[in-house]
């Protein structure tokens, strides 16, 4: 799709039918790379414990549109919590 802050731009305008390469993009560049990504899941650590969580499912190329959604809430409050924007 193009750059980070590209990507963001359409996840936030509509967070369906998402290519999951391109949240997969996303997600490693603001959680660093996954910590488990063997099966279907590929799944980031988080500064935190608990909600949101960083999960994104394969599910045929796309991401699943509740997963889009948490990983915009956790770069939300990652950004809140280092007073930055990557």
């Amino acid at each position: 799709m193009g750059n980070i802050r590209d990507i963001l731009k359409e996840l936030k305008k509509n967070p369906t039918n998402v290519r999951i390469a391109d949240l997969c993009k996303v997600c490693d560049h603001y959680f660093g790379k996954a910590r488990q990504s063997g099966s279907g899941h590929r799944i980031y650590k988080t500064p935190w414990q608990g909600d949101p969580r960083v999960n994104n499912q394969n599910s045929k190329g796309k991401a699943k549109a509740y997963q889009v959604r948490q990983v915009l809430k956790a770069i939300e409050r990652l950004e809140v919590e280092h007073g930055t924007e990557k």
